[in-house]
């Protein structure tokens, strides 16, 4: 039984490594997620409802919750990267880096049902 304790090491690797990798990858989306939580409190609260049920406070201000019905995530994405400055008519600009961008892309997409 020599073999027998690398073989057990190895097997326990085989089958523990996905899933510690999976849990990993589920704490940095999770975290993404809470970051461009963060982002939205700080720079759109004011105006848009930010949660699955808030109302906007400003009545051009679409809810996040519904603006994947009103524009594709790609085309969100784009107008982040060139810096949004329309939206609702007294929106201010607002850039945001590609990880911010990312984190608040990731953000809507967990709003969505």
């Amino acid at each position: 039984m020599p073999g027998l304790r690398p073989f057990l090491f190895a097997s326990f690797m085989v089958a523990v490594l996905p899933s510690l990798a999976q849990e990993s990858a589920a704490q940095e989306e999770d975290a993404n997620i809470a970051y461009g939580r963060a982002l939205v409190e700080a720079n759109c609260a004011a105006c848009h409802g930010i949660d699955t049920a808030d109302e906007s406070r400003h009545p051009d201000a679409p809810p996040f919750r519904t603006l994947w019905e009103r524009y594709p995530i790609d085309a969100l994405e784009e107008s982040f990267v060139e810096g949004i400055a329309t939206g609702h008519p007294d929106m201010p600009q607002f850039t945001a880096t590609p990880e911010q961008i990312a984190a608040i892309l990731d953000y809507i997409a967990s709003l969505q049902p």
